[in-house]
């Protein structure tokens, strides 16, 4: 092969390796999978490029390619990509549960010595993130709906991350570029807007923004997020980014940074990315560096990966497939919970055989990974959501994944019910320890009055320290329906101001008037809980 033809079979391997780079964005880092598919890919490309006719350019474009006679002279060039594959399949051997099962124990450190009682407050029922994703979903497209002016040039995305926006839970999700023309037509602008839906009361709206997100998902070229990440940090390996906002409500993407053992083995997180999506800017912090308002660095699947092997290597690779002693593995699905001003991930504990009883539960902690389990023996989640389903079956009424809460310092499971729409129709209490004790009680009648109508005489307790009671006089009171729902704006006379869901007391609410006298129950945040009128 004269040195002619070996630079064109350079020179068109090097652009196809340009152009493959640009589009599939792969690490450079040994511990990828996807940089090795990219590697030896462009290796095979330059294998073949040497089995054809390459007598010049113009017969490389524009003449017809024969193939050469075969050359026997040397076949090492094409034992490299089998030899390669060969020494992943052995390293990974080396690092698979068969030969370093501990290292799969110790993925994720376990404090097993948690008491339900004591780490776990009463619920507050006036915190508790009752909507789903699928429901925050269906309140996004709403308010997407109401502004026709974006609808035409926007999506909104189905992120809907779970985070604590100053003590308040929340999901939030950005609007994406609607296709390629929108983008062009927009992308001088940027995505001007994203998402906020309580996740307590159902309070959906759009927060635009004064200069628009230009680094997104949905845009093209050097302004695509992946493309802008991959350039700036060419040897991290990215897991899935989370959309969230900041204290003062800034947008930022949180894309978390992996390391493997092997090749795509025993994934850990290093650190996040904190990129903005306005400027472009990005900083990398380590895992003990990052900001607290930040809420995802960890993935909620990774976490299930790293119990279950937990769960499942605490004696050893082989007692994980014969003897399976003391074998546990996480139940499907899961759910969120705030407490102290994090996320943290709940899901439940069961047996090697999976049947429909829970051992226990573990709470993850979203930013740190402390995790904790609680031995709460009881019954499985679907178990849960069948029995509640059940008690209203002839209303074919689905349930959301169980929240676990401290009614009355017993674990309880909450659902809500909800009808072929999407809308909740009823709240359910499931007890965790016998779930065939199930009370569902219509949503129209409040949370409250649903954990009473499930403890019958007994009195809810509730988080004291987040909760106020006082007497007052009315001064002025107004009526106002958001999201189809009536809320009352109450003034007293010392000008404090409170607000009332019709749902807290339907039959006193409507009846009061400037001048009433009543006692209420109140959170920090002044929304009412319990209403009672003075005579």
């Amino acid at each position: 092969m004269n040195n002619k033809v070996l630079w064109i079979r350079i020179i068109v391997v090097l652009l196809i390796a340009v152009v493959l780079y640009y589009f599939m964005l792969p690490p450079i880092n040994l511990s990828s999978p996807v940089f090795w598919i990219y590697v030896l890919f462009i290796y095979a490309i330059y294998l073949f490029t040497g089995v054809l006719k390459l007598a010049d350019i113009k017969s490389l474009f524009v003449e017809k390619i024969t193939i050469r006679p075969k050359n026997s002279k040397s076949f090492i060039p094409y034992l490299i990509i089998p030899s390669i594959i060969i020494i992943i399949v052995i390293v990974n051997i080396i690092q698979s549960p068969f030969i370093r099962s501990n290292a799969y124990y110790n993925r994720i450190k376990i404090n097993e010595e948690g008491n339900f009682t004591d780490d776990i407050k009463p619920v507050d029922f006036n915190a508790l993130p009752l909507l789903d994703k699928d429901s925050s979903q269906k309140l996004g497209d709403r308010v997407m709906g109401q502004l026709p002016e974006l609808v035409s040039q926007f999506y909104v995305s189905d992120l809907y991350t779970q985070i604590n926006y100053n003590n308040n839970i929340a999901r939030v999700t950005p609007l994406e570029y609607n296709g390629l023309i929108k983008y062009f037509t927009n992308r001088q602008d940027g995505v001007k807007g994203y998402i906020v839906v309580n996740s307590v009361t159902g309070e959906s709206s759009l927060s635009k923004l004064d200069k628009g997100m230009k680094y997104m998902p949905s845009a093209y070229f050097f302004e695509n997020l992946y493309r802008k990440l991959r350039f700036n940090y060419p040897t991290e390996i990215f897991g899935r980014e989370n959309f969230e906002i900041d204290n003062e409500g800034n947008p930022y993407w949180i894309v978390p940074t992996i390391k493997y053992s092997g090749v795509g083995l025993r994934e850990e997180i290093t650190g996040v990315i904190i990129l903005d999506p306005i400027t472009g800017e990005s900083k990398k912090y380590s895992v003990g560096e990052v900001p607290t308002w930040v809420d995802h660095v960890y993935s909620a699947d990774l976490i299930i990966e790293q119990v279950d092997d937990w769960g499942l290597y605490k004696n050893g690779f082989f007692n994980s497939v014969f003897g399976q002693k003391n074998v546990v593995q996480t139940t499907e699905g899961y759910n969120y919970t705030v407490m102290n001003d994090d996320v943290y991930l709940y899901t439940g504990i069961t047996s090697a055989a999976a049947d429909e009883a829970n051992v226990g539960f573990i709470l993850t902690n979203m930013r740190t990974k402390e995790t904790t389990y609680y031995a709460v023996p009881g019954a499985e989640e679907y178990s849960a959501m069948a029995s509640a389903e059940g008690q209203v079956q002839q209303m074919k009424y689905t349930s959301t994944f169980p929240l676990l809460i401290n009614l009355n310092n017993k674990p309880t499971y909450l659902m809500s019910l909800k009808d072929n729409a999407g809308l909740v129709k009823m709240y359910a209490f499931v007890d965790v320890a016998d779930y065939q004790k199930v009370v569902v009680t219509e949503s129209s009648e409040g949370i409250v009055k649903a954990a009473s109508n499930y403890l019958g005489k007994e009195n809810v307790i509730i988080d004291d320290e987040n909760t106020n009671k006082e007497s007052i006089t009315i001064k002025s009171i107004k009526d106002v329906i958001i999201n189809g729902d009536t809320y009352y704006y109450i003034t007293d006379i010392e000008d404090n101001k409170y607000r009332a869901s019709i749902h807290v007391s339907e039959n006193v609410l409507p009846f009061l008037n400037n001048n009433s006298k009543i006692t209420i129950y109140y959170s920090e945040k002044r929304e009412v809980t319990e209403i009672i009128k003075i005579a």
